[in-house]
Formats: C-alpha cells, structure tokens, sequence
C-alpha cells in the first residue's frame, strides 16, 4: 500500500517536473515573469531530488539485505 502512495505522490509531481532544463530557467530569471521562474525552479528541484530518492531506497534496501 505504501509504495502505492509513493508511486501516486510521484505522479502528482510529474507536471511539474516536467520538460525543465537549465536553459527554461536561464531565460525566466531574466525576463519579468517571476512567479512562472519559481514554478520552473521547483520543478527542477523535483528533477533534482528524484535520483537522490532512488539511491537512498536502493542503498536502504541493500542495508537490510547485510544485515540479515
């Protein structure tokens, strides 16, 4: 049931999150448009923090595994 929440959680992130590069962001700190940089920003942080997520489970996993 957990990991159906997560995978729920995950996917209300998604439109955020997606089609975010460095260059979007580059562009709309520039420009007047404050409030749409600070959406791109956060979706860029969620890009960010996914893979960081993913390692923990992976690393947490592999700890229970040892320990056993």
């Amino acid at each position: 049931m957990r990991i159906l929440w997560l995978l729920l959680f995950f996917f209300l992130l998604l439109p955020e999150a997606y089609g975010q590069c460095s260059m979007c962001r580059a562009v709309l700190e520039s420009g007047e448009a404050k409030e749409t940089a600070k959406g791109i920003n956060n979706g860029i942080v969620y890009l960010m923090a996914i893979p960081y997520l993913l390692v923990a489970f992976v690393g947490y996993q592999v700890y229970k595994l040892l320990k056993k």
